[in-house]
C-alpha cells in the first residue's frame, strides 16, 4: 500500500469483529513502529498488548466503573477547543450510531462501548514513564502513529482510545492477574485494533479535517 493511501485510509473504526488478529501482523507492525524517531533515541514507548480473558476481565472492569458513575480521570478540553468535541460526538452519536438528540440512554450505551474496546480482540495501552518530558510524549505518539499505519496496511483497524486510560487504576488491578503495570508508567491511551465490521454505518464515519491554512504559518 502507498503511503498516501494508508495515511488517508487510517481512520478510527468503533466496531470490530470477532476474527483474531493474526500474532504475526501485529509483531511486523510493532516492528515497523519501533523506527519512528525518538529523543536522544531512547524510545519511551512501553505497550502492553491485551488479548483473550485478560482483554475480557479489563472490558468487564472498564464497562462496570464507567456503569457506576466513576467518570475517566481525562483533563477537560479548555473551552476553545470544546466544539471539536461536540462536532464529532453529533458525527458518532447521532449519525454513526443513530443516538437521538435527549436519548440518555442509546447515548449512555454507545459511551460503554468505548470501554469495551469497541468489541475488538486486542486491546493495546500505550504508557511512559512519568519521568519523562513533553519531547517524549511526541516520541510516543510518532511511534503510534507509524503503528496504526503499519496495521491499516495489513487491512487491520484500530481506535486510539483516551477515555480507557481515565481508569489506570481499574486497569492495573483488572490486570494483575496476568501482568503489574509498574506505578512509574503512566497509560497514555488504550487502542482497539481488530478487523473492522463494515456493515455497521459508525465505520464510515470520517471526521474533518481543518485546513493547512488554519494551523500552518509559513514564515519566509
Amino acid at each position: 500500500m502507498a503511503l498516501d493511501k494508508a495515511i488517508l485510509d487510517r481512520h478510527a473504526s468503533r466496531w470490530f469483529t470477532p476474527t483474531p488478529v493474526p500474532a504475526v501482523a501485529l509483531r511486523e507492525a510493532l516492528a515497523l513502529a519501533s523506527h519512528a524517531p525518538s529523543n536522544s533515541n531512547i524510545q519511551p514507548w512501553r505497550l502492553f498488548v491485551v488479548t483473550g480473558s485478560a482483554l475480557d476481565r479489563l472490558k468487564d472492569e472498564l464497562v462496570t466503573a464507567s456503569s457506576a458513575g466513576v467518570a475517566p480521570a481525562i483533563p477537560p478540553l479548555p473551552p476553545a477547543f470544546q466544539h471539536f468535541r461536540s462536532e464529532l460526538g453529533q458525527q458518532v452519536y447521532g449519525e454513526g450510531w443513530g443516538v437521538a438528540r435527549g436519548d440518555a440512554e442509546g447515548r449512555r450505551a454507545a459511551v460503554l462501548r468505548n470501554f469495551e474496546f469497541f468489541g475488538a480482540p486486542v486491546g493495546v495501552l500505550a504508557c511512559i514513564d512519568r519521568s519523562l518530558t513533553k519531547a517524549d510524549v511526541v516520541s510516543l505518539g510518532m511511534y503510534l502513529q507509524t503503528f496504526l499505519l503499519a496495521l491499516t496496511e495489513r487491512g487491520i483497524g484500530s481506535c486510539v482510545e483516551v477515555s480507557v486510560a481515565g481508569y489506570p487504576e481499574v486497569i492495573s488491578r483488572s490486570l494483575e492477574p496476568w501482568v503489574h503495570i509498574p506505578a512509574e508508567l503512566e497509560i497514555v491511551a488504550g487502542i482497539a485494533v481488530g478487523y473492522e465490521d463494515k456493515s455497521l454505518h459508525i465505520n464510515h464515519i470520517r471526521a474533518g479535517r481543518v485546513s493547512i491554512e488554519d494551523t500552518v504559518t509559513f514564515v519566509q
